[in-house]
C-alpha cells in the first residue's frame, strides 16, 4: 500500500524536524538563485550569486552586462556559460514585458495567472516558476527538483516513468496545498541524507516498509512485508 503524503511527512519530521515556512524575499533574486542552483551545491550556487551581485549593481546592470562579465561573475557555481545567458534572457524578458526587472506585481495575481507569467520568460520551468511562487512570493505551488522527484518516485506517490512536468502536476494533486513547502523540504533533506541517487540507505530508512522501490530491492527479504 502505498504512504500517503502526509504519512510521509509523519514518518520523515521525526528525523529532519518540521520545516518552518519564511519568506525568501525578493522574487527575482530567487528566481536567479533558482537558475543558479540547477546541477551544482548550495554552497556554490549561494557563492555564485553572491558574487553576481557583488560585481552588478541592479539587475538591469546584468541584463544589459556583456555575457562573458556574467560568465565571469557566476563562473564558481558551475556551467556558468549556459546559466548566465538563461538569466539574461530571463531579466530581459521581465523588462520588455513589465518595463523592469520587478516580479513585485506577481503577489496580486491568482498562483496560476502568477504561474503562467513566469512560465513565459525563457529558460524558466515548472521547477523554478514553484520556487518563485512558493518560496519568495508565498503562493502554493510545490517545486519538484530531483531529490523530491526521486523520493517520491520511490515511494509510489507518481509513476516510474513520469516527466518532470507530470511530477510537478500529480504532486500538487496530490498533497494538500498546505502542506506543499514541508511536503517539499522534508523530500529534499530525505533524497540528500539518506535515500541518495546511487546508494539510498534502506536500512535507516524511517519509510522503508511503505516504500515500493524498497519492496522491489533484489535483496530484500521475500518473506518481509
Amino acid at each position: 500500500m502505498t504512504l500517503s503524503p502526509r504519512a510521509v511527512m509523519e514518518g520523515l519530521a521525526p528525523l529532519y524536524g518540521w520545516p518552518e515556512q519564511m519568506s525568501h524575499g525578493d522574487p527575482v533574486a530567487e528566481l536567479v538563485l533558482t537558475i543558479l542552483s540547477q546541477n551544482t551545491s548550495d554552497t556554490n550556487s549561494g557563492r555564485a550569486f553572491t558574487q553576481l551581485m557583488r560585481r552588478f549593481p541592479s539587475w538591469r546592470a546584468i541584463a544589459s552586462a556583456p555575457q562573458a562579465e556574467v560568465v565571469a561573475a557566476i563562473s564558481t557555481g558551475g556551467l556558468a556559460e549556459q546559466k548566465a545567458p538563461r538569466i539574461q534572457a530571463a531579466l530581459r524578458a521581465m523588462g520588455e514585458r513589465s518595463g523592469d526587472q520587478d516580479l513585485e506585481f506577481l503577489r496580486a495575481m491568482e498562483t496560476e495567472g502568477a504561474r503562467a507569467w513566469l512560465l513565459a520568460l525563457p529558460g524558466v520551468g515548472p521547477k523554478t516558476a514553484a520556487c518563485v511562487l512558493l518560496f519568495a512570493l508565498g503562493k502554493p505551488a510545490l517545486p519538484v527538483d530531483t531529490h523530491v522527484e526521486r523520493v517520491a518516485r520511490r515511494l509510489g506517490l507518481i509513476p516510474p516513468r513520469s516527466t518532470a512536468e507530470q511530477a510537478h502536476r500529480l504532486l500538487e494533486e496530490l498533497v494538500d496545498p498546505s502542506d506543499y513547502y514541508p511536503f517539499h523540504m522534508l523530500l529534499i533533506k530525505h533524497g540528500r541524507r539518506i535515500c541518495s541517487a546511487r546508494a539510498p540507505g534502506c536500512d535507516r530508512c524511517p519509510l522503508e516498509d511503505g516504500c515500493r522501490a524498497s519492496r522491489l530491492r533484489p535483496d530484500r527479504d521475500p518473506g518481509l512485508p
